[in-house]
């Protein structure tokens, strides 16, 4: 009888541990960016985002390659990995933060659900600290986030040469979208 209890007490434990380890990840997250200015407007997409969501803590992280972005013009892509991003030197950015009311959603009902994001946004060898709004999704079981913001790259020591500075806005549009079809 004692061994049964010890088999009941293994199976519940095992299940409760299946259900509280709620993290879902994409490896094709996007992330784009939008400068506007009156002379040019630039546009870049990045598919290769790594992002992992634990729906139960909030605990949000995102990681991309700098290279990684696709410009409509080749020689944009060339001058954003060298003279601005300096992709070689900082090859990585990433975010850490949270979702910090990701009780007010509810994960086993299809829906829009809108959140507060805090974190640390971390890109050209600068890590800052931001705050937006995000929308998480539910829809037939699947999730998926999305969230625009924008970022000055003076905050991020990003130097725009003066032949251009009219070419490239001071501050940028970043658009994220993921897919979570991943469960860890």
């Amino acid at each position: 009888m004692q061994l049964r209890s010890l088999v009941v007490l293994v199976a519940l434990f095992g299940f409760s541990f299946s259900v509280s380890a709620q993290k879902f990840y994409t490896k094709n997250g996007l992330l784009s960016f939008f400068s506007n200015t009156a002379f040019e407007n630039i546009k870049a997409d990045n598919n290769q985002v790594t992002s992992v969501l634990n729906t139960q803590t909030g605990e949000l992280q995102f990681s991309l390659l700098n290279n990684a972005f696709h410009f409509k013009k080749a020689l944009m892509e060339e001058h954003f990995n060298e003279d601005y991003m300096e992709s070689k030197t900082y090859p990585k950015s990433s975010f850490k933060g949270s979702i910090t009311n990701i009780k007010n959603v509810n994960f086993s009902k299809d829906g829009v659900y809108p959140v507060s994001v805090t974190g640390e946004l971390s890109l050209h060898g600068v890590t800052k600290k931001i705050s937006t709004t995000a929308n998480i999704s539910l829809k037939g079981g699947k999730i998926s986030g999305a969230a625009k913001f924008s970022i000055t790259l003076a905050d991020y020591q990003i130097k725009i040469d003066d032949t251009v500075k009219d070419s490239i806005a001071k501050t940028i549009e970043i658009t994220v979208s993921c897919l979570y079809d991943q469960k860890l």
